[in-house]
């Protein structure tokens, strides 16, 4: 999972960020609104953001993402814990309002929680495919596939997109949280190992090239 962080706080900002890639999740962090503002933020699965920031509050942030149709989970840290505090967040759109200083497993309890209400479930079906988000198991007509690390992570993100043209920079921000390609053809590569596993052997073909623009994942028979 893709997180961004919204705290100037250095300290708490750090704390955040060990905590969650210890979890194995990737994490970006910075310090004022303008600087998020500046980033896609469809490109993540999660936002933590702080309310009082050098540049405003992060309730008008979120507040800001949801009158554009914005739908990433976001959950406010604050130390302001009063109840209009809190109503205000939520209102704004928060999916969550966790009081500083907090409990790092609470946080991560809050994450979880919020992640099963925005997503529905921690199964992804595309056809007769299958992924177990938290069992990291995929199979395909009842098949178990054996994937890798990182395999799955871009199956993954193609299947939470299912449907939408990725492009290869978009796949290579989200998967190896890079723009630049860390390998030859990297994003290519690994479409083609997934092809091998996903759909040799399969009907219909579910990882779709739209040439010049990126790939798709999607069941075509629907």
């Amino acid at each position: 999972m893709k997180v961004l962080v919204v705290e100037d706080e250095r300290k708490i900002a750090g704390f955040l960020q060990r905590g969650l890639e210890d979890e194995g999740h990737r994490v970006d962090v910075v310090g004022d609104l303008a600087s998020a503002r500046a980033l896609e933020i469809e490109a993540y699965d999660l936002l933590l953001v702080d309310r009082s920031l050098p540049d405003g509050d992060g309730v008008d942030f979120i507040r800001s993402l949801r009158a554009r149709r914005a739908t990433v989970p976001a959950i406010c840290l604050t130390a302001r814990d009063r109840v209009e505090d809190r109503v205000a967040g939520l209102q704004a759109g928060a999916d969550d309002y966790l009081v500083k200083p907090f409990a790092f497993d609470e946080l991560l309890a809050r994450i979880a929680a919020v992640l099963r209400r925005t997503r529905g479930t921690d199964a992804l079906r595309i056809g007769d495919l299958t992924l177990d988000v938290a069992g990291r198991r995929v199979s395909r007509a009842g098949v178990e596939l054996r994937l890798t690390t990182r395999e799955f992570d871009l199956l993954r993100y193609l299947a939470e997109h299912r449907g939408r043209v990725l492009s290869r920079t978009r796949l290579l921000e989200a998967v190896w949280d890079t723009t630049h390609d860390p390998g030859t053809n990297t994003v290519d590569v690994y479409v083609s190992y997934l092809r091998a596993k996903v759909d040799k052997g399969f009907d219909p073909p579910l990882l779709h090239t739209v040439r010049g623009v990126g790939y798709v994942l999607e069941d075509r028979e629907r």
